[in-house]
């Protein structure tokens, strides 16, 4: 006997999934603002910092790269109230996702400082520039600029990972799906549903991220280049 599609029952809830993916915005573009400062933070201790703060800083990186973000969210949700630290689910789910962003964004930040060349820093430091304005505009502006791809498509993955934050009940996208599967009993359909929402979702942070790569870096070579002209 065929499979009958029922997508009337789904989009009957469709408000619900909605809901949910409005939270999957929320908590990864959360994620991404914090992640990347935990990232620009830690690649500069790896860089420049000394040596203790830069073994402490590699073992959170490797640590993280080399284990499931599944687990590193059971760590933080089920393992943190027993050092007396409670967070909700949703706190939780930030946490990790944040944790995890921070140190997959401090190897591609560090790739992009090392991408800088000796000769702009000793120019640099020349000018007169202080330790800050060359960190700044020497060092970690262009890097950012080298290396926003790759950020931007681990800031798109950890969005879409972000669906594993449903195993602790936070309420995402694909949590308020398991709830809508466990009331109508229309497998098929919510999920087909919800991968179209996944996939316009990574569509929107694509283009987003497209934007403001444009409005951000196209500004900064402006000023660089008006510099430059006077």
């Amino acid at each position: 006997m065929p499979y009958e599609f029922h997508f009337e029952l789904v989009m009957q809830s469709l408000d619900r999934l909605l809901w949910g993916a409005a939270l999957t915005i929320r908590l990864s573009a959360l994620a991404m603002v914090l992640g990347l400062a935990v990232g620009v933070c830690a690649a500069v201790i790896l860089k420049n910092g000394p040596a203790y703060a830069r073994a402490v800083v590699r073992a959170y990186v490797e640590v993280i790269r080399s284990t499931p973000f599944l687990v590193q969210l059971f760590i933080i949700y089920f393992g943190l109230p027993s050092l007396g630290l409670q967070l909700d689910a949703n706190g939780a789910a930030l946490v990790a996702m944040t944790v995890n962003l921070g140190a997959y964004a401090a190897e591609i930040v560090r790739a992009g400082i090392g991408a800088v060349h000796p000769s702009q820093l000793e120019a640099a430091q020349a000018l007169g520039m202080t330790r800050w304005q060359v960190m700044r505009h020497v060092v970690l502006l262009p890097a950012l600029e080298k290396v926003y791809p790759a950020l931007a498509s681990q800031f798109t993955l950890m969005m879409l990972a972000s669906s594993v934050v449903s195993a602790i009940s936070a309420e995402e996208l694909t949590a308020a799906a398991h709830l809508l599967d466990a009331e109508t009993f229309r497998s098929f359909e919510i999920y087909i549903v919800v991968m179209v929402l996944y996939i316009v979702l990574a569509l929107l942070f694509r283009f987003g991220f497209w934007v403001l790569g444009q409005i951000v870096f196209k500004r900064r070579r402006r000023l660089g280049a008006a510099r430059m002209g006077a």
